[in-house]
This record gives structure tokens, sequence and C-alpha cells, in this order.
């Protein structure tokens, strides 16, 4: 018999008749066991270059760094987007997020777009992992609409604590403001330095579910502004001697801690066996004033350059991907949602974009994941294709670089490769006439 139920000569004579089936995916664990858990941290505006395992050497990251050291460190990892919300819409659809139209961040709340939000029409991470009998919970920054039908609760997810829009103090609750923190749908009046509070209800959701399989998606919103940094650390750092840089120090301190605590609670459930967790960025680190390091990538976040959307992105699975390899071709955060899926079983979408990496992360498949990726905010976008890019940086001209050769991307190739910008130019339009336009921008609605 088959898996199905039918037998091998039933199989076989509905198949050479046409008959369309829906077969199983190869079982990843046994019938009796627990399904494997997720974790997906993502931080915030932060540099390609500023923790260790990617070349930081002023600030110690030893927790984020272990998951390099005990997984596999992708260091053409990319985004979909240079800024935080429409990352936050690829990420969570596993779709290109120009396909449905949410492009851009929506400003500040008091004037956001009345429609600013992910579409009801979009199937979430969340909405995918709870029909595998999954617990799903948020914690951290949702940036996805602060409308009651955008709440994560109304996403696919049991338990929400964090907040809803796109930059919060790491110190004022937020009480009564546009920008409060939330358990579930009721404010809160939280005491604790943020991140640590999100590492304290990690913990929680971790202790509370490690019977169950879990999704937990824990969305920091350091190091984003604004610059706050623990108490703790406010005598740190002293050999740094611009102020901003020093209290970014003790930010990412913060945020490796948090990851600390969350790695421990998982070692202390007996899970790490059990838990495929990714740390990546949300875009890369912002330019306002050298806090950030995209070291050696050129731009900083907002811009389709490479520092504004390769970022740190790891994968750790104790026991079932290889600890401390290094791999080198094009991944992104598309892919995290059919990765887990897969994991739990299930199965995704046909208009889903990312692939399951751990066939490639295994190295059961020598394949690249992406021959191609495309970038389009607003006025600015870009194409990988192979080790090429192209680069339209919102200033009018196209820029072509060998990312193999020039990760840094200063020779521009434009004009002594006009057939491969060609190649490239024909590549990013094939691709745009699949997007729709943006329904808003930074706030404001589109003209028609």
């Amino acid at each position: 018999m088959s898996d199905n139920g039918l037998s091998r000569r039933q199989f076989l004579r509905l198949a050479g008749a046409g008959v369309a089936m829906a077969l199983p995916l190869p079982r990843l664990f046994a019938a009796d066991e627990k399904k494997p858990n997720v974790i997906v941290i993502l931080s915030d505006d932060h540099g390609y270059g500023s923790i260790g395992c990617q070349g930081g050497k002023e600030i110690p990251t030893p927790h984020i760094d272990s998951i390099a050291r005990n997984g596999v460190r992708c260091t053409n990892g990319y985004v979909t987007c240079p800024v935080c919300s429409p990352t936050r819409a690829g990420l969570m659809t596993g779709r290109y997020q120009q396909r449905f139209g949410h492009e851009d961040n929506p400003g500040p709340p008091a004037v956001a777009a009345p429609n600013f939000g992910l579409p009801e029409s979009e199937k979430t991470m969340g909405d995918y992992m709870k029909a595998q009998g999954y617990v799903t919970g948020v914690i951290g920054k949702w940036h996805l609409g602060h409308r009651p039908e955008c709440h994560p609760q109304k996403r696919g997810f049991d338990e929400f604590f964090g907040f809803l829009t796109g930059a919060h103090s790491y110190t004022k609750s937020g009480m009564g403001t546009l920008e409060p923190i939330y358990r579930g749908t009721k404010e809160v009046d939280e005491k604790e330095y943020l991140t640590d509070a999100f590492a304290r209800e990690a913990v929680s959701f971790i202790e509370r579910h490690k019977e169950k399989p879990f999704f937990l998606y824990i969305p920091f919103n350091a190091v984003h502004v604004p610059f706050e940094m623990p108490e703790r650390y406010k005598d740190s750092y002293s050999e740094i001697t611009f102020p901003n840089r020093r209290i970014y120090a003790g930010m990412l301190k913060a945020l490796d801690d948090a990851v600390g605590r969350i790695l421990a609670a998982v070692r202390n459930a007996g899970a790490e066996e059990n838990t495929l967790i990714f740390f990546l960025g949300d875009n890369g680190g912002y330019r306002l004033g050298g806090e950030s390091l995209n070291t050696p990538l050129s731009g900083f976040k907002g811009d389709t350059f490479e520092g504004g959307v390769r970022v740190p992105f790891m994968v750790q699975w104790k026991g079932k991907l290889p600890a401390g390899k290094v791999y080198d071709k094009p991944v992104v955060s598309l892919d995290i949602l059919p990765t887990a899926v897969a994991l739990a079983g299930g199965k995704v979408a046909a208009n889903v974009e990312g692939v399951n990496l751990l066939p490639y992360l295994k190295g059961d498949e020598s394949k690249s994941p992406h021959d191609k990726l495309f970038w389009r905010w607003c006025e600015k976008s870009g194409a990988r294709v192979g080790d090429w890019k192209l680069v339209r940086n919102g200033d009018g001209t196209e820029k072509l670089f060998n990312l193999a050769d020039d990760i840094g991307e200063k020779n521009d190739l434009a004009s002594v490769k006009p057939e491969k910008l060609k190649e490239l130019q024909a590549a990013y339009e094939e691709w745009d006439s699949k997007n729709i336009p943006p329904k808003w921008i930074d706030g404001r609605k589109p003209k028609p």
C-alpha cells in the first residue's frame, strides 16, 4: 500500500489515467514524534557588519554568533525591501510584497493611509503553521497594520505581546498614546527595558508551550531608533567616543543578551534538536551618523545597493543542519515561510515565491535556491541575476556590478557590459510586469 492508502497497482492505474493526486510530503518526523518547533528572530535596522560572526570587532555578540557557530551562516542572505514594513509583508507571506501593493512604510500612525496593512487576502505564516497544529505567537514589532482586522490575533497568531507601529521607545510604555504596548488587545504598562521585556515574554512562551509544537516570531525593534540603551550598559563602551555609536553598542548588546535568553530557554526545555531557529535583519543599517556598520557593503537602509538589502541571515537546527557551515548562494526572507511549512508537514500555496531551504543548507541540493532576486521600493529598484546586480537607486541612473568581484559595488560596469545590462533590465521588467502599484506611499495614498 502507498502512504495514501492505495495499492501500487491502483496508484499506477489512476496516474496513467491522468488523475491528479495530492500526495503527502515526505515525512520529516516519526508519527509519534512531536513536530519540530520554529523560531524566527528578526532584528531591526541591523547592519550587515555589526556582529562578530560578520566581522564586527567593536561590540561582542556571542549569543547571535553562536547561531552561526551551531548552524549555517548565509553570507548572501537578502530581504525584499530596504525598509521595515514591506520586508515584514514579504517575510510573513513568502511572496514579493509588490504583488499585493504593500510597497512602503505607512508613516506615523496619525498620518498613515487608512488602507495601510497586510491585505486580508494574503495568507500568513501564522495561518499556515496554525493549520498544521502549531501554537503560534508574535512578540515584538508587528508593523503590518494597526486596524483591528490587521491585528496579529486576526492573522493566524494565538498570542501577541508588543506594539503595532513602526518604532517605539525602549523605556516608556506608551499607554494611552498611539503607540502602546499590548498583550493581546489590551494595553499594558511595561516597566522593563523593551528588548528585555520581549526576551522575557519569549522565554515564557517557550516554557508554556514546550510540550506542543510551536511557531514563535520575535521581531525585535532593536536596534532601530530612538537611541536608548539599558541602564546596565550606561557606563560601558567608554572607548567609543561618538555618543550615538556608544548608545547603539548598548542597544546591540541588549539584543544579544535577549537572543541568549531565548536560546537558553530552548536548551533548558530540551528542545535544541527539535527547534529550527532563524536569525536575520529586516534591512540594512541606517546612515544617520556611523552608528551601524554595513561593512563591506555599499549603501544603507533605504538603498537598493547591497547595504540596504543584504542582511545577517543564520539558521540553526542542532543535529539536523551542519554546524559552522558558511553558505554563499543567495537566499531570501521569502524562503522562511516555505521552509517552516515543509518542516511542519504542510504545503504552501502555488503563489508562494520562496523555497524550502533545508535541502540546500543540508547539502542535498547543490544548485542555487535563487538564480534571480528583485527589489522595488517606490522610485528605487534592483535585480540580481547570478553574480550580476542592477541598481536603480532613485537618481535616474542605472549601475551594474559583478558581486563576485566587487561586493562593495564600487566598479560600475554599465557602460562596458551593455549586453549584460540589457539582460538584467529585461529580467527586472519581466518580474515587475506581475506587480501592482503601491497602495500607499509613506502614509499617503498614491495619486491616481
